[in-house]
């Protein structure tokens, strides 16, 4: 049944791409006969009629009736909503709440109703139209794919109203399409244990050899699959082999019988992958599935620097961006292949642009998606059916150019995710592209860095804190350290500038085998969820490597302290 309904899915989502395309050829027109729909949607909503939204017919009205507000203006609503209060914010019922990672701050919740999840939907059917087209065109096929987020609410509100991951509510409400698309049944996402989830997820994908994808919401998870499948290869080929399911995997045992009953041997496809791992000495991606089509992830922000890994695993395999989402909405869909740049999705929200130049502004003048310039930086505002309207979500894109009438975006870093010995304002695209080059420079791949601030220092030294990949070794850490700083200066005019006569130089820190493993396992440990796992690679928190071993410091020779 999945197989006939697969062609039937990716020609629904064909329709949804061109009819998207044309509207990118009207995008003000599309956004402002959005704005118009919510807001007389919303209008007798509490919040609507504290800002009059049955009043505003003008763009200009909707800038000055309705502030620019950070969550913590909305947090006394959300809470309500969460005791089970309607009308509040959105007019239809609130069947679930996003959560946010809240790996840069305290978890949010945002209102999903079914009005708003649709509008995701369409997003996301649309993406698998850029992807399959975008296949087509190189001669390559869109098909089934691995990813392991897990489909466990977080809990239940006070009201009844379950929460957790954005990924998850998606997957919950959409879970007939994705069932269609999976390599794997649904229910292999159930297991609350990740390293057992992941397991599943990798022994039914690989029974079928023609699987054509892969995804994670962040490069740095698609690495840690790779890892559990080479780390695991022998006992998913003996569990093939036999049509056994591993005992030592920490599974509820209702999810073991259910999943036993869809389990047999497929012993020639065992010998087929026993083969492979014995001749190549391990197995990868591309060596499992050698019509493996794409790997889809995050793009922008630190990606870059994890990408520098991938060719290991996946050879030429390219890349999709898939779309950029937080849990507040999407804000734009890729339309292509091993390219940063997304379409602003201009039917799921409405989107203003904050320039830098207003960035610190009480009541910042904004620009509408059509008066942006390539390669400038913005925040971005969004306006959307979750109730939240012209919400600073926190993150900075670059305009890249246009699609259409549409701005071609991607993000770089969050706002405020900045680190300064003094002034000079070094963000985590300037630290990911100093490190990604330093990775070409010295062909020597990272398992991971973070650059953090010296002790009981002002101005303070830049550490820079880096694991290496298994197996490698930093034969000149002194060159290494002197090339990050020229790079730096070279990507960040203002530490240059700094760096004569106030930074100091920075120092590099070697840590451990096993360190950005703790990091993420503290992480876990706070409660963000395994699938939206992240971790600043920049941060003015003194304390956030402490208690990991430091293997060698490398100063500067000017460095006399």
């Amino acid at each position: 049944m999945a197989n006939l309904l697969l062609p039937l899915l990716t020609t629904i989502a064909e329709r949804a791409k061109a009819n998207f395309v044309k509207k990118t050829r009207q995008t003000t027109a599309v956004q402002e006969r959005f704005l118009q729909s919510l807001l007389q949607a919303h209008k007798d909503t509490e919040l609507g009629r504290k800002y009059g939204l049955n009043d505003i017919k003008t763009l200009d009205q909707f800038r000055e009736q309705i502030p620019v507000l950070p969550y913590s203006s909305y947090e006394p609503y959300t809470e309500r909503i969460a005791k089970g209060e309607k009308n509040i914010l959105t007019p239809d019922p609130v069947v679930y709440l996003n959560t946010t990672s809240g790996s840069t701050g305290k978890q949010k919740l945002i209102p999903v109703t079914q009005r708003f999840q649709n509008s995701l939907g369409w997003a996301n059917l649309t993406c698998i139209g850029f992807l399959n087209a975008a296949l087509r065109a190189r001669g390559r096929k869109f098909g089934k794919l691995l990813v392991t987020n897990t489909a466990l609410i977080t809990g239940r509100t006070s009201g009844g109203i379950e929460y957790g991951p954005g990924g998850t509510g998606v997957l919950r409400m959409g879970k007939f399409l994705y069932e269609q698309l999976f390599a794997h049944p649904y229910e292999t996402l159930k297991a609350s244990d990740s390293l057992t989830r992941h397991y599943l997820c990798f022994l039914f994908a690989l029974r079928d050899s023609s699987m054509r994808g892969m995804g994670a919401n962040f490069p740095m998870l698609i690495l840690r699959m790779c890892n559990y499948l080479e780390r695991y290869a022998e006992d998913l080929i003996q569990d093939l082999e036999t049509g056994t399911i591993a005992s030592w995997l920490k599974l509820e045992p209702e999810i073991r019988a259910r999943l036993e009953r869809q389990w047999s041997a497929t012993p020639a496809r065992a010998a087929q992958l026993r083969e492979i791992w014995k001749t190549e000495g391990r197995l990868t991606p591309k060596l499992a599935w050698s019509q493996l089509s794409f790997v889809a992830t995050a793009r922008g922000g630190t990606s870059d620097f994890y990408f520098e890994r991938f060719p290991h695993y996946f050879n030429d395999i390219p890349g999709f961006g898939a779309v950029f989402a937080t849990a507040e909405g999407t804000i734009s869909i890729y339309p292509e292949l091993n390219n940063d740049g997304s379409i602003l999705a201009i039917e799921t929200g409405f989107f203003e642009f904050i320039p830098q130049d207003q960035w610190e502004a009480e009541h910042p003048k904004t620009l509408l998606a059509t008066e942006v310039k390539a390669g400038e930086l913005y925040r971005i505002l969004m306006t959307n059916y979750s109730g939240f309207y012209r919400y600073d979500i926190g993150d900075v894109v670059e305009v890249l150019g246009f699609y259409e009438q549409a701005p071609l975006i991607v993000f770089r870093h969050r706002r405020g995710g900045i680190l300064s010995s003094t002034t000079e304002k070094t963000t985590e695209s300037h630290a990911t592209q100093v490190m990604q080059a330093l990775q070409q420079e010295f062909g020597l791949p990272l398992e991971d860095f973070c650059i953090t601030l010296s002790e009981n220092e002002f101005p303070a030294h830049y550490l820079v804190n880096i694991e290496l990949s298994p197996g490698q070794i930093l034969t000149n850490p002194q060159a290494f350290l002197v090339s990050f700083d020229r790079k730096l200066k070279e990507i960040n005019v203002y530490y240059e500038a700094k760096r004569r006569d106030q930074v100091p130089p920075p120092r590099l820190r070697i840590l451990a085998a096993g360190s950005f493993a703790i990091v993420r396992q503290r992480q876990l440990q706070k409660g963000i969820p395994d699938s939206q796992l992240k971790f600043p690679h920049i941060s003015e928190d003194r304390s956030f490597l402490a208690g990991l071993i430091v293997e060698q410091e490398v100063r500067l020779p000017e460095d006399r302290d």
